[in-house]
């Protein structure tokens, strides 16, 4: 369950041993799966008695939740491990599953498994009050990604049972959580692998007791095209936020398929079709990767044409970095310069289309509801289609507004509650 890469022999009790009772620092980087697993993890450690604490001076142990995705990544992770070794050293995460020995470099850490951090929390299942609960739905995927070192840290795709995820759902609504954020590698996934799928998920948890609404996270296209018309009718359900964050990573069928992402341009395009005839109003949200080995100024093209016709709510950008272990990692990189310039034309020319987009809202009464306090006098709220608006008020979790749209900022709205 545990490992000391010191070498001495790993703990056979229990890792969270031995950190009982003490100040402990934690960082975690990466994406909401990682974020959940800390959320996890903190509350095994209250279970041992110990406390979190705000910075790495304060503590008696030190943790790292990792992040691997792409190669400035990894780097920072070890700069920070470097940094923070002076101190009893834990890390968890993706990359010391598959970067042992780039963490043996530099340091000596215990590792904390991400599959020990589950077991630990399904014997603990308590969970903090706040605005926004992390419920993750599943570990692994079912791609093939041939970019992709996650998929080798996470594994093959293991859901986890609708009951589980009910129950979690339900506690956090309990402590004060408005918005249940699911999330997994791949959301759309979900079941699969025990002969369900995630509209089916989506019903289940749709009709718990109280105030609050479901965030769907991060979904591939290939796996959402085989239950598109079961998906597109659970977002008829009140308590599902009408948002979708569909990665295409490419405008590019050529690069797609040398991605091995298992779908094309036209298919991504179905899928947000389908949602946009449904519901003209969601929020559709997708990343791209730029600077893929191969791609030409037209593959490019294809990307900026892609955003022009989709127009989502926000685009992520990553510039393409070889990563150990993935088929493209032995070809010709592009230069850095070539990357940075076609991530700052994609970036700029997606802002474009979010101004496009929010003009016509600015002035406009919306009704939105608070999910997060973001400081003193101050809180994020969010529409039915997700459009985050900030509000300069200290309003409680969970209460509906009304709110005047007074100021685009890009990806989200300033705004003032109706007297």
């Amino acid at each position: 369950m545990e490992e000391n890469l010191s070498g001495d022999p790993p703990d056979t009790m229990d890792v969270f041993a031995e950190l009982a009772h003490k100040r402990v620092y934690i960082e975690t980087y990466g994406c909401s799966y990682n974020f959940g697993d800390t959320a996890n993890l903190e509350e095994v450690l209250k279970h041992y008695g110990s406390t979190r604490v705000a910075s790495p001076g304060e503590a008696d142990a030190v943790i790292v939740n990792t992040c691997t995705v792409v190669g400035p990544t990894e780097r920072r992770m070890l700069r920070r491990l470097v940094a923070l070794q002076e101190k009893p050293l834990f890390v968890t995460g993706c990359m010391p599953i598959v970067q042992r020995e780039a963490i043996l470099s530099v340091c000596t850490p215990v590792i904390i498994s991400p599959d020990a951090i589950r077991e630990a929390y399904l014997r603990v299942k308590t969970v903090a009050p706040g605005g926004a609960g992390i419920v993750q739905i599943a570990q692994g995927c079912l791609g093939r990604c041939t970019y992709c070192i996650t998929r080798r840290a996470r594994g093959p795709l293991k859901s986890f049972p609708a009951e589980e995820i009910r129950e979690k759902t339900q506690a956090f609504v309990d402590a004060g959580a408005y918005e249940i954020q699911l999330t997994a590698q791949d959301v759309s996934a979900y079941g699969r692998d025990m002969g369900t799928d995630l509209p089916s998920l989506l019903s289940t948890i749709s009709d718990l007791r109280g105030n609050y609404r479901i965030r769907v996270g991060m979904m591939n296209p290939a796996t959402a095209l085989p239950v598109l018309d079961d998906l597109v009718d659970a977002y008829t359900s009140d308590r599902i936020f009408r948002f979708v964050h569909l990665p295409v990573q490419s405008g590019s069928d050529r690069i797609l398929e040398q991605m091995g992402r298992g779908y094309t341009v036209q298919e991504f395009e179905e899928i947000v079709s389908a949602f946009r005839s449904r519901y003209p109003d969601i929020s559709i949200a997708t990343d791209f990767i730029v600077g893929f080995p191969g791609e030409t100024k037209d593959d490019f093209s294809r990307s900026l044409a892609l955003i022009g016709r989709t127009k989502p709510a926000k685009v992520n950008v990553t510039r393409y970095s070889k990563r150990p272990f993935t088929g493209p990692f032995a070809e010709k990189d592009f230069p850095d310069s070539i990357k940075k310039d076609r991530s700052r034309t994609l970036n700029a020319y997606a802002e474009e289309q979010y101004s496009t987009v929010n003009r016509p809202l600015l002035g406009t009464t919306v009704s939105c509801v608070v999910t997060e306090k973001l400081r003193p006098g101050s809180v994020m709220a969010r529409t039915a289609s997700y459009q985050g608006v900030v509000i300069g008020r200290d309003l409680p979790i969970g209460v509906a507004a009304e709110v005047i749209l007074k100021k685009d900022r890009k990806y989200f709205f300033m705004g003032d509650p109706v007297a």
